[in-house]
């Protein structure tokens, strides 16, 4: 990088969809920036997640500004950096390495773009009891986001029980008092509905070409608001049902451009328009074409 010249990446599986190249390039575009954003998708590459931190190492030594990081590695690359924002060493999680003064410095901009985006389109929806659906690094981000914005209880339910119960460990001291963070597992998730405000889907179930929902659609009932961080395709099977029975629901659209814009800040020092991208990103999925939710 030299001259307001930015090479960024992409690390992540299954992301040659992605919408991150042209959500950041064209904003950048916009700002007079001269910005080039690669994809480093590790199925592509032959790699898997334990090569993540050398994909970080190759990057800083090639002299990219920046990296955005995605499923399955947000989680991975924690340890290998100089140093972490108190987002995401909160989180444990990173989706925006910035290389700076020889350092790479990990930040966690997912949490600030769901709570964009839940501000945006479900902001005066209940908030009193929510369960969140995934304890990886975009069920981290989701839960630290809805404390932040103020939920009195949070559910996290995840197949691997541990990963839930870390997750509620880690999220313990930025809790206010009134608000409780608790574990459920899949078998309760019928009571823990029942009476509950909203319902976030953390995983990467329904994602493009993936037909499921991360839990029996039955369980839905119209009192709900469903959000998806999902956003290939922009309504997953769950939304699409849950829409049917009357739910108000939130996809994952509003996540991906605000941590893009995010990211876009810390990278190159300059505020892009958020709203603009957001305008930009409903025209690029306006035919069902979208991308990975990293």
């Amino acid at each position: 990088m030299s001259g307001g010249r930015y090479v960024v990446g992409l690390i992540g599986s299954g992301i040659t969809g992605s919408l991150s190249p042209a959500l950041h390039e064209r904003e950048a575009d916009e700002l007079g920036l001269r910005y080039v954003y690669q994809i480093l998708d590790l199925d592509v590459l032959g790699l898997g997640v334990q090569d993540t931190a050398m994909l970080v190492a190759e990057a800083k030594r090639l002299g990219f500004a920046g990296l955005n990081i995605t499923h399955p590695c947000k989680q991975a690359i924690v340890s290998h950096l100089d140093e972490l924002s108190e987002d995401a060493a909160t989180l444990a999680a990173v989706n925006t390495v910035v290389f700076t003064g020889g350092r790479s410095i990990g930040y966690n901009t997912d949490w600030s773009g769901f709570a964009a985006g839940f501000s945006r389109n479900l902001g005066g929806a209940p908030r009193d009891d929510i369960v969140v659906l995934g304890a990886g690094g975009a069920g981290s981000a989701v839960a630290y986001a809805l404390l932040r914005l103020g939920v009195c209880r949070l559910t996290v339910v995840d197949v691997d029980s541990g990963r839930a119960e870390r997750l509620v460990e880690g999220l313990h001291p930025v809790m206010t008092d009134g608000q409780t963070i608790v574990t459920g597992s899949p078998q309760d998730l019928k009571a823990r509905l029942a009476d509950a405000d909203g319902l976030v889907n953390a995983t990467a179930v329904g994602m493009t070409p993936d037909p499921g929902t991360p839990l029996p659609p039955e369980l839905l009932h119209p009192r709900l608001w469903v959000a998806d961080v999902v956003y290939r395709p922009l309504e997953t099977p769950l939304l699409a049902y849950a829409r049917r029975i009357g739910c108000r629901t939130l996809d994952g659209g509003g996540m991906v451009t605000y941590q893009a814009a995010e990211a876009l800040r810390l990278i190159t020092g300059v505020t892009p328009d958020a709203e603009r991208m957001y305008a930009h990103m409903r025209q690029l999925t306006s035919g069902g074409d979208s991308a990975d939710h990293g």
